[in-house]
């Protein structure tokens, strides 16, 4: 079902953007990574971000919350319209690897936190849940959500 790794603290740059989850987070990810390569830092390999600050269940669709995020060097100048930055904090997550649609995201968050307690694991709410697209995942039509746990 999922692995488990250590992601280290890393300084992120991000964009974040309100409204429904969906589509629009697509665009606000190719926004970013077109800003990230007019820096000419972020390397092939760069993965993306996406941290969901909302549970749609339970938060109106037009005030939820998505950031979608690059790591990026300590010495990185990240300015730019509407770019943020803040650190992302390190620690170990429980990482799986789905097909890379909004049917098969949706799946995988619906159960998401199945199958922890069998490995002995909680999910630590003091950190965020993380889509990770990275370009070798992506070229095979996979995505990872990675869960903070203790």
């Amino acid at each position: 079902m999922f692995t488990l790794e250590e992601i280290p603290e890393s300084r992120i740059a991000y964009l974040r953007r309100t409204g429904p989850y969906g589509a629009g987070n697509g665009i606000q990810m190719e926004r970013l990574k077109a800003w990230a390569s007019a820096q000419r830092w972020p390397s092939a390999d760069t993965a993306v971000l996406g941290i969901a600050h909302d549970d749609p269940a339970r938060t109106p669709a037009d005030v939820c919350r998505y950031d979608t995020c690059l790591v990026v060097p300590d010495d990185a100048d990240i300015r730019g319209p509407g770019i943020r930055e803040t650190r992302l904090a390190g620690g170990r997550y429980a990482v799986l690897t789905v097909a890379h649609t909004s049917e098969a995201l949706e799946r995988a968050w619906s159960g998401l936190f199945d199958g922890l307690a069998d490995r002995d694991l909680a999910f630590d709410a003091t950190r965020p849940v993380l889509e990770r697209y990275r370009p070798v995942l992506l070229a095979q039509h996979l995505c990872e959500i990675c869960v903070p746990v203790h």
